[in-house]
């Protein structure tokens, strides 16, 4: 399903749902109501207008309900470099691996949520790393901060020893690619562009999506781990958090997010980098994505504020400005 609409016919919606609204609000919302004011919101919402091209996708357990494309250059085929949103996949392969390690106190679960002191990883150190292991030994990647354990401290390093302690270290791209699949399913398209777990996968809007679907599902065990042993993040708002690149006091939990602040809704997500934007809502009914892939300094920024307001669109019917 892909929404196009004039300019006058998404008028005509927002005019009738500021009046309507409420009455949506409290009815039972049919997927030509959500879908239309999530693109409504992509067209036109001063958040969303800005950032460029971009394809939205929202969806439950059963398969995707609605999407659309803002410009050309993005669909749900569109090979992307997802960044930091590899890191939902690398945890739900952790958790489907040895979901019973990961538990209070454990190493496993201190590497998960970034407070086992990995904190030295440069991704561009191993962009020409020949395997997981290697990127690890690369400068000062695998060293260990023995004053950073028990805090929370943003890095690749975490995963990557993870990786390597799993049995991972040896595989190159290919073969880590495959292993992926082998627990995740042979169904989600996935390409390793650089050995790293915590940013070097690429993949699809479609098999992302689906991914999020197997979750939502309880197919994988991230589905009972979302948000389990969520961890301060915010400097400043916590002793245990040293650095975050999250301006707000959101959550982490098993290599994800927590949008629990002030102005949350407390979904679930992993943005990337360059702007891919996956999530899954509070109540665990919903998945949806924002994806794109731009070089501009923190996309994942704007993809968020962005992604926020569709969220907001699909779950009142009502679009956002």
């Amino acid at each position: 399903m892909r929404a196009r609409y004039n300019m006058k016919t998404s008028l005509q919606f927002t005019l009738l749902a500021f009046f309507i609204g409420p009455c949506i609000a409290n009815a039972e919302l049919n997927d030509t109501v959500r879908v239309q004011a999530t693109q409504t919101t992509a067209e036109q919402s001063k958040t969303c207008t800005g950032i460029g091209d971009f394809y939205w996708e929202i969806g439950d357990a059963r398969g995707v309900r609605g999407n659309g494309s803002i410009g050309r250059r993005y669909d749900a085929h569109k090979m992307l470099h997802i960044a930091s949103a590899s890191k939902w996949i690398f945890g739900s392969y952790v958790a489907e691996r040895i979901p019973d390690k990961i538990q209070p106190g454990s190493g496993v679960l201190r590497e998960l949520e970034m407070q086992f002191g990995y904190t030295s990883l440069k991704f561009g150190s191993c962009i020409f790393a020949s395997t997981v292991g290697d990127c690890l030994n690369k400068r000062d990647n695998g060293v260990k901060l023995d004053s950073a354990v028990g805090k929370f401290w943003y890095n690749g390093g975490h995963d990557q020893k993870l990786a390597v302690d799993l049995g991972l270290g040896n595989l190159n791209r290919a073969q880590f690619a495959d292993e992926l699949k082998r627990v995740l399913g042979s169904d989600i398209e996935l390409a390793v562009g650089s050995p790293q777990p915590a940013g070097g996968f690429e993949t699809t809007p479609e098999s992302y999506g689906r991914f999020l679907r197997k979750i939502l599902s309880g197919a994988l065990h991230m589905h009972d781990f979302l948000g389990r042993y969520p961890v301060c993040t915010l400097p400043g708002n916590c002793a245990q958090a040293v650095e975050s690149p999250v301006p707000v006091p959101w959550h982490y939990s098993l290599n994800h997010w927590v949008e629990d602040d002030q102005d949350g809704d407390g979904a679930y997500s992993s943005p990337g980098a360059f702007g891919l934007y996956p999530w899954i809502s509070a109540d665990h009914q919903w998945y949806g994505m924002l994806a794109r892939q731009s070089a501009q300094q923190k996309a994942y920024v704007s993809s968020v504020m962005c992604g926020q307001k569709l969220r907001k669109a699909w779950m009142t019917g009502i679009p956002q400005t």
